[in-house]
C-alpha cells in the first residue's frame, strides 16, 4: 500500500485554491509533505483559465456583475466555472509509480480511480479515448465542450474536466465534477461575438456536458461525492490515506503565491 495524505479544505477563493495546490507541490518536491489528494470547493464561484488561455476570453463586466471570481491555473486546458462542484487535486513526485511516465500514462491511471468513484455514485459512465480533439475545437474557450484523452462520459456527455501539469517539482493534476446547477452559466462570463453566438454556445454545451444531477435525476451531496473519490483512489490505486492538516509552511507559502502570482495582474491578465 502507498501512503498518501488526504486533505479536505474549506471553500476558498480561486487565487487561494490555486496557490495552495502549488504550495503543496513545492513542499512535496522538498520532501516536506506526502503525495496528496485534496478535495475542495470554491467561494465565491470562480472562472478558471488554462495556463496559456488568453484573458481576452473573459467578459470582465459580466463576471463582476455576477459576483464571480477569476483565476489562471498552473495547468493547461480551457475555462471552467467552478461552482456547485467537487474539485480534486493530486500532487506528487514524478517518480511516484502512480504519477510516473508521461502525461497520458499518469492521466490514464488516475482516470481509473475517477471512474470507480463516479460509478460508486451510481452513474452509468464510460471512458472514451480521444487521441486528438477535432481541429475546429482548438479555439473553443470552454473546457466541458472539448473532448480529451481518457474522457469520462455519461450518455455520451463529458462529466469530469481534468488537467495536468508536469514541472520540475513534480506532478499536479486537478479536475472538476459538476454536481448540480446550470452548466451554461460559464457562457455568461466569456466574450462572444454577439448574443446569438452566446446562446448557441449554451445549447452546444448542454448537448456535450452533464452534471451528476442531470445524469441521475437527483442531487448528490459534496460529502457523498468526496467519499466516493476517496474510495476510488483506495481501491483502484492501492492508496492508504492519512488525514492530515496543512503545515504552517504550506499555508504561508500559499499566501505568498496569492500575492505574488495568482491574484497579480501580471499572471492573471496575460493575453
Amino acid at each position: 500500500m502507498t501512503t498518501w495524505r488526504l486533505l479536505y479544505t474549506p471553500p476558498s477563493t480561486g487565487a487561494w485554491n490555486m496557490a495552495l495546490d502549488e504550495s503543496i507541490l513545492e513542499h512535496i518536491y522538498r520532501g516536506e509533505s506526502k503525495p496528496t489528494l485534496r478535495l475542495y470547493a470554491w467561494q465565491p464561484p470562480c472562472l478558471s483559465l488554462g495556463h496559456a488561455q488568453s484573458f481576452k476570453d473573459v467578459d470582465v463586466e459580466r463576471l463582476h456583475a455576477r459576483g464571480w471570481d477569476v483565476v489562471r491555473r498552473l495547468t493547461g486546458g480551457r475555462a471552467i466555472l467552478h461552482t456547485d462542484e467537487l474539485t480534486y487535486s493530486v500532487t506528487g513526485s514524478a517518480e511516484d509509480p502512480i504519477l510516473a511516465g508521461g502525461v497520458l500514462e499518469a492521466y490514464n491511471r488516475l482516470s481509473k480511480a475517477l471512474l470507480y468513484a463516479v460509478r460508486a455514485l451510481s452513474l452509468p459512465v464510460e471512458v472514451k479515448e480521444y487521441v486528438n480533439a477535432p481541429a475546429s475545437q482548438n479555439l473553443n474557450p470552454v473546457c466541458f465542450e472539448v473532448p480529451s484523452t481518457y474522457e469520462i462520459t455519461v450518455d455520451g456527455k463529458k462529466l469530469i474536466g481534468s488537467a495536468q501539469a508536469r514541472k520540475k517539482e513534480g506532478v499536479l493534476q486537478h479536475g472538476s465534477l459538476p454536481l448540480t446547477g446550470d452548466l451554461t452559466r460559464i457562457c455568461d462570463a466569456l466574450v462572444f461575438e454577439n448574443e446569438l453566438a452566446r446562446q448557441t454556445a449554451k445549447e452546444r454545451l448542454l448537448a456535450r456536458a452533464a452534471t451528476v444531477e442531470s445524469a441521475l435525476g437527483y442531487e448528490v451531496s459534496w460529502d457523498d461525492a468526496a467519499a466516493a473519490f476517496v474510495q476510488g483512489f483506495e481501491k483502484e490505486l492501492g492508496i492508504q490515506f492519512e488525514r492530515e492538516d496543512l503545515s504552517q509552511s504550506e499555508l504561508q507559502r500559499a499566501e505568498e503565491l496569492v500575492n505574488e502570482k495568482y491574484a497579480h495582474p501580471s499572471w492573471m491578465e496575460r493575453s
